[in-house]
This record gives C-alpha cells, sequence and structure tokens, in this order.
C-alpha cells in the first residue's frame, strides 16, 4: 500500500468501522474501551482499526495517567477535501457543458 498522504487517508476511510470510530470521535475524545462499546467486535479488533487511522494521522492518542483518549485530527481530512473539491469543479464545469451541448440538441442547434 502507498504511503503517501492522500492513499493513507483514502484506504482508511474505506472502512465503515473506521468510519464510525471518526464520528464518534468528533464528538469529543474517547477511550478504546468507550470507542469499542457500541460494535459487536473483539478490542483487539477495535485496536487494529484504531492503529490504521493512526498510521493515516486521523487519530493520535494522548496519555493521562492509565487514561490514553483517542482524539480525532482533521489534517488529513483536509487533504482529502481540498483533492475532491478540486475534481469536483472539473466534474460540475463539465457536467455544465453538457447540459449546454444538450439543450442545443434539444432546440435542433447542434451543428
Amino acid at each position: 500500500m502507498p504511503d503517501d498522504q492522500l492513499s493513507l487517508t483514502f484506504a482508511a476511510l474505506a472502512d465503515p468501522t473506521r468510519r464510525a470510530i471518526l464520528a464518534r470521535l468528533a464528538e469529543g475524545e474517547a477511550t478504546v474501551n468507550e470507542l469499542a462499546e457500541p460494535f459487536d467486535i473483539s478490542l483487539q479488533a477495535v485496536s487494529k482499526h484504531l492503529k490504521v487511522l493512526e498510521r493515516a494521522g486521523l487519530i493520535s492518542r494522548g496519555r493521562d495517567a492509565q487514561w490514553r483518549p483517542c482524539r480525532l485530527e482533521t489534517a488529513p481530512l483536509d487533504g482529502a477535501a481540498e483533492w475532491i473539491g478540486r475534481y469536483r469543479e472539473r466534474w460540475s464545469d463539465r457536467f455544465d457543458r453538457l447540459e449546454q451541448e444538450i439543450r442545443k440538441i434539444q432546440r435542433g442547434e447542434h451543428e
């Protein structure tokens, strides 16, 4: 798997469990046990998901005595949104031009 930030971000976001974990962390910090609670999977499986998210830079883990809270890191999401936004503009322009051509054809103006 490539190690560039965008690839790591999209690979991490590809799994619905990881997306659910990120959604929970958007509400605030949480422990592994708190994150695992809604899922019908083992703590070990949740920990593996957290490692993928951490490798992608989407979460960080703190340390406060025995409590190791996980927190959302938004920079990789901002990078992904920026990349998507660039292509959204291109797609939108192309769809606008296609719509104009379709309207010309419908009016019989096409060459």
